[in-house]
């Protein structure tokens, strides 16, 4: 099975430490979003979990544990954009990431790194051209650490109407100008475009629209097949062919804070919110409660043993 750990908050930037004391105690306790009593157990053990996914903004602080992780295979997207603190008020200096970035490469690989850039969005300032001239330069930078750029533009939840007002949707006039952009200079280094549930709009322009987080992705990261039960996958309404996993994080848990972060209501819960975090507790937030129901999942490899197309191809040569 697969671990997703992004999709909720950062757990490398901030929860390292208790991901790590989570891997060697061998379970995680999970609180449903949206009915906090129901809990879930995972078992964290490389026999019944494949790989363990991850989206971050800063992966610097897990890189001193990864032979901690190295017993599971590993996908890591890292998001790297060109925006200020105005926007991003606690990301780390850029330079910095995009060379904790080429460390991390180096360790699992470049098949099991991507770099992300999103949500992309335009104002006076940040114009389609500039976000060209931006991209060019880190694309540059990365080339050679992986083989994939996924891209997406701004939404507009409710979270983020309500804490980035000033913020609109990209016309459609810039979006396929910005995708023709990024496609022709991501060509030039190596790199493929995947737009995050943005449709087959870009498509035409040489885009790989099939989803940026699919089983291949994975599959390609763990050089294996694996056999997915059909259920668990399309988990996203038919807006792609992502496969997200279950999620070990929280929302309203994420400190760098982004003004367009879907994943927190205010800044002010995060910060409570953080305080409540216990390095040993098994959950990301707090500790038990009294009215808990904590149910175990059903876990069990999905490697099936076979190789991909494109292992087979490399051994045949």
């Amino acid at each position: 099975m697969i671990i997703q750990t992004g999709m909720r908050t950062d757990i490398p930037a901030f929860y390292s430490e208790w991901l790590v004391n989570r891997i060697k105690e061998g379970y995680v306790l999970v609180r449903n979003p949206y009915n906090p009593v129901q809990v879930t157990k995972y078992r964290l053990s490389p026999e019944v979990v494949d790989l363990m996914a991850f989206c971050t903004k800063n992966p610097e602080p897990m890189l001193k544990y990864m032979d901690i992780l190295r017993p599971y295979g590993q996908y890591w997207f890292v998001t790297i954009t060109p925006y200020g603190n105005d926007i991003e008020p606690n990301v780390p200096d850029k330079d910095k990431v995009i060379e904790d970035f080429k460390r991390l490469s180096d360790m699992v690989g470049v098949d099991s790194v991507g770099w992300r850039y999103d949500p992309i969005l335009t104002d006076r300032i940040h114009t389609a051209q500039w976000h060209s001239a931006e991209f060019e330069k880190m694309a540059s930078r990365l080339s050679g650490y992986t083989k994939t750029c996924v891209i997406s533009f701004l939404d507009i939840y409710k979270k983020v109407e309500r804490n980035f007002p000033e913020a609109g949707t990209v016309t459609k006039k810039d979006r396929i100008w910005i995708g023709k952009e990024f496609i022709r200079i991501a060509d030039r280094y190596g790199l493929t475009i995947r737009p995050c549930a943005e449709g087959s709009e870009l498509a035409a322009y040489g885009a790989d629209c099939s989803g940026c987080m699919t089983v291949d992705t994975f599959e390609t990261a763990l050089h294996t097949h694996l056999d997915i039960p059909k259920q668990k996958i399309n988990q996203r309404n038919g807006s792609c062919a992502c496969f997200m996993g279950v999620d070990i994080g929280a929302y309203d848990t994420c400190g760098h804070l982004c003004r367009y972060c879907y994943a927190n209501a205010n800044a002010e819960l995060v910060r409570e919110n953080m305080k409540r975090h216990d390095p040993k507790s098994p959950f990301l937030l707090g500790r038990s409660m009294p009215e808990d129901v904590i149910h175990e999942a059903k876990q069990k490899s999905w490697i099936d043993g076979q190789m991909t197309l494109d292992q087979y191809l490399d051994e045949s040569i």
